[in-house]
């Protein structure tokens, strides 16, 4: 029990560090690209440069702690690490591109993600990807609890969704409404709790026109909200309430994520109703109708200390190394900004 308690304390301390930092810099204009590598010559004698952003470094740890909270939180409730490897290694395979693919059908853009579009795909396949993991040939006759390792995946994405909208911020993407458009109520609670971008390669500058405005922080609100739903399920999923984990971070997440368009000046596509709030409210019914479903077949609660005993094993540190250099390249490569580049030698130091 003490150790569940140390574990969220310690997790919600480092999350609130890593957010309020994210939160006071990256709406700078310089925490938006990380790196340029040049790519070809220019007749000028320049280069022209392919850019890494902050958008795909911040998106990586994001997938990296959901992958951690995944495995601990599966490892502690007896799941074979071949098993949560082959689960954790489905859902990635299916979301990841997913995120690209919704964002296309949904906004007509080929050059973008959405998290909303990956999320409802993952919730829809989830249980049925446990499934076919108890019924892998190579299985010995354990079987993984479905209910508990829904409620597992959806504690891991409160997680990674929360951290990830730093990745919007740093972007500019997903932003909100200007704070002039908003009920006077609104503007008293958040004149100095807004957001300020600058930046003309920012979204909210080229897509919005609203460099140097100060909007609602909806980026941050969201990864509040988010968390905090991720510590609470954490805790509810260690006590052995495996529906009300699973339930709590989807209501919270997709019901926030319904409300929330309400309060972005950013395009989600077309009429007063958008598509992704469409799927937030069909992903809620499906997922009640899962918990119903599937129920809870654990017999003996969660042990922490063995969750992190599967984690810790050697094999994985290279494994999320892995991971998280994947992720970095396939969402870091901005494929909206490009660069020019020069280079000098300094006179005075030869």
């Amino acid at each position: 029990m003490m150790l569940n308690l140390f574990f969220l304390v310690v997790a919600g301390l480092a999350l609130s560090l890593y957010l309020g930092w994210g939160f006071l810099h990256l709406p700078g204009e310089k925490w938006q690209i990380l790196a340029s590598f040049p790519i070809s010559r220019r007749p000028d004698g320049g280069w022209n440069g392919i850019n890494l952003t902050y958008y795909g470094l911040l998106t990586a740890n994001a997938y990296l702690a959901a992958v951690a909270m995944a495995l601990i939180l599966l490892g502690s409730v007896g799941v074979h690490l071949a098993d949560v490897i082959t689960l954790v290694a489905l859902l990635l395979l299916c979301c990841v591109p997913a995120s690209r693919w919704m964002a296309r059908w949904v906004e007509g853009k080929a050059h973008t993600f959405t998290v909303g579009g990956a999320a409802f795909v993952g919730i829809l396949i989830a249980p049925w990807l446990v499934a076919l993991v108890n019924h892998l040939p190579w299985r010995k006759g354990a079987v993984t609890p479905v209910l508990p390792a829904l409620a597992a995946i959806v504690v891991a994405y409160c997680f990674g969704e929360g951290l990830g909208r730093l990745a919007c911020i740093s972007f500019g993407c997903c932003y909100g409404k200007p704070l002039s458009q908003c009920h006077p109520l609104i503007q008293r609670l958040f004149s100095r709790r807004c957001f300020v971008f600058s930046g003309k390669t920012k979204k909210i500058a080229y897509a919005g026109g609203l460099e140097g405005e100060r909007v609602l922080p909806v980026q941050a609100l969201t990864a509040i909200l988010y968390v905090a739903a991720g510590l609470s399920g954490a805790g509810l999923f260690l006590a052995s309430r495996f529906a009300e984990a699973f339930l709590l971070g989807l209501f919270v997440t997709q019901l926030w994520r319904f409300f929330s368009e309400f309060l972005r000046a950013d395009y989600r596509g077309e009429g007063k109703i958008s598509v992704y709030q469409v799927l937030n409210a069909v992903g809620l019914a499906y997922a009640v109708v899962t918990a119903v479903f599937f129920g809870s077949e654990m017999k003996q609660g969660p042990d922490l200390a063995s969750g992190f005993a599967a984690f810790w094993n050697p094999l994985m540190i290279p494994a999320l190394q892995g991971l998280w250099l994947t992720i970095f390249i396939y969402t870091g490569r901005s494929e909206v900004t490009g660069a020019r580049l020069s280079f000098h030698v300094h006179g005075n130091r030869i």
